[in-house]
């Protein structure tokens, strides 16, 4: 592994670094990069607002979609030039969680199964965050098991009518448009009988739901279609061959939804630093240095697993499966990480007011929010067969239903 810049990456990191001190806040010590991450209601028009400022600013300077073909707005860069910019930003208070899903997994679908038509309108308009896109995949009965969805799509002439429910779509109560992977063909095994098509979100028979979450945010949604008319022109791929195109989104997805947020190692440590337990400072218990020391093995297991990452991409190789690793190991610490730190706080764990609590009451927030990252994305279980079948070249799992029509499979108590 290379663990520096080339000559160009050197330069072009320098190019990114004058553009975000030039049109960015930089992030103060001890400001938490965790708050934020989600639009609050009371302030969703202004938080909209700032954010499509941001996205446009980005889309001129050339770095809101780096890899992109420069005739759709992006730059034609590498993707180790995307890594670069991410890591750059990562330093600045900059607005996050309402553009990632559209840029970063419908876009790129559309740009592969697309036709011209398609790109020629909605790609300029989402990168410069004129419209808002949404992912509507998991249902209540196919989360991990995405192939064993329910909601149909029925031909009628030129257009598609599309009844169902879909369920955890992030920002779908501010999304212009969607993407939806429906069934098509219920006397096929369930891998190939679906159809995927994209819509838009204000059509007539859409109904969002806001889900309340633990952590207090409402970020994920129900969206319940009645009698939704699509047009056959807005399908993206052949009919009956969604799956191929849903893998497309699925292989951008563990692009796009990678490593967790903080609190991470440093801060952890920060934290037991300046807590006083009954036989004295935290950092300096046996029990608490233990722990300390796990997680910095895992840190580092991390910081060099995505270093090869990065060696490939700046090499021009493609990533293989081993990007799986990082998501299943940093949701899982990130919630260690952040119940640890609350246990620390003793009596202060409790306390959710950021003007009082510890670090702003940081891990709490975190301890709120790191169950649902070991889901999204691709569950703890599905990331392990993974890396299991496809890391480790182990047998993959006994499929029972792999060739039985969809109508067929057994669901519930008969």
């Amino acid at each position: 592994m290379d663990f520096n810049d080339t000559p160009e990456e050197a330069a072009f990191r320098g190019e990114v670094r004058r553009f975000l001190e030039g049109n960015a806040h930089r992030r103060t010590e001890g400001e938490t990069a965790y708050r934020g991450r989600y639009i609050a209601d009371a302030t969703m028009a202004e938080s909209l607002a700032r954010a499509r400022q941001w996205q446009a600013r980005k889309a001129d300077a050339g770095f809101a979609a780096i890899t992109w073909p420069k005739q759709w707005g992006g730059r034609g860069g590498t993707q180790i030039e995307q890594v670069v910019y991410n890591q750059e930003e990562a330093d600045f208070a900059v607005p996050r969680g309402v553009f990632e899903i559209g840029l970063g997994m419908c876009i790129p679908t559309m740009m592969v199964h697309g036709t011209q038509a398609h790109l020629e309108r909605y790609v300029r308009p989402a990168l410069r965050g004129e419209e808002i896109w949404c992912q509507l995949f998991s249902e209540p009965a196919a989360g991990s098991d995405l192939a064993g969805l329910r909601t149909r799509a029925e031909r009628d002439g030129d257009d598609w009518i599309i009844n169902g429910q879909k369920i955890w779509t992030s920002g779908a109560h501010f999304a212009d448009f969607g993407i939806i992977v429906t069934r098509t063909d219920p006397d096929v095994p369930k891998h190939r009988g679906l159809t995927f098509f994209f819509l838009s979100m204000k059509s007539p028979g859409i109904e969002v739901r806001r889900i309340k979450q633990i952590s207090g945010t409402s970020n994920f949604n129900e969206v319940f279609f009645t009698d939704v008319r699509v047009p056959d022109s807005q399908r993206l791929g052949a009919v009956g061959d969604g799956w191929k195109v849903s893998l497309t989104t699925l292989m951008n997805e563990r692009l796009a939804v990678g490593d967790a947020p903080r609190p991470d190692f440093e801060d952890i440590f920060a934290l037991a630093r300046v807590l006083e337990l009954e036989d004295g400072p935290a950092i300096r218990s046996p029990a608490v240095r233990e722990k300390l020391a796990d997680w910095y093995v895992k840190t580092v297991g991390l910081k060099y697993t995505k270093l090869r990452t990065m060696t490939a991409l700046s090499r021009g190789q493609t990533p293989g499966p081993e990007a799986s690793i990082t998501k299943l190991v940093s949701a899982s610490k990130l919630q260690e990480i952040a119940s640890y730190g609350i246990d620390l706080m003793g009596m202060a764990g409790a306390v959710m007011d950021p003007e009082i609590a510890p670090m702003e009451a940081w891990f709490q927030e975190a301890l709120l929010f790191s169950p649902a990252l070991r889901i999204a994305g691709g569950s703890d279980e599905i990331l392990r067969n993974i890396i299991a079948e496809r890391v480790l070249g182990m047998p993959g799992d006994v499929r029972v239903d792999k060739d039985v029509p969809f109508r067929a499979l057994q669901t519930g108590k008969r």
